[in-house]
């Protein structure tokens, strides 16, 4: 039986403050991962999510 290419693919989230904000409390980057699917979105996703980082909710962009 011939394997079906996934339409639903595996993304990693990454907050955009934490690669240029040097004054949050500790160092680090936030990530998440979640799942999209290519056939609807098959631009770059953007989502607000929290950042335990920075501390307040900021847009995390999918990441390579």
């Amino acid at each position: 039986m011939a394997k079906k290419k996934d339409i639903r693919s595996i993304i990693t989230l990454q907050c955009i403050e934490c690669e240029t904000n040097l004054n949050q409390r500790s160092a680090g980057k936030s990530r998440y991962t979640t799942t999209k699917n290519r056939r609807n979105t098959p631009n770059r996703l953007e989502l607000k999510k929290y950042c335990r980082f920075c501390n307040q909710h900021i847009i995390h962009k999918e990441i390579k």
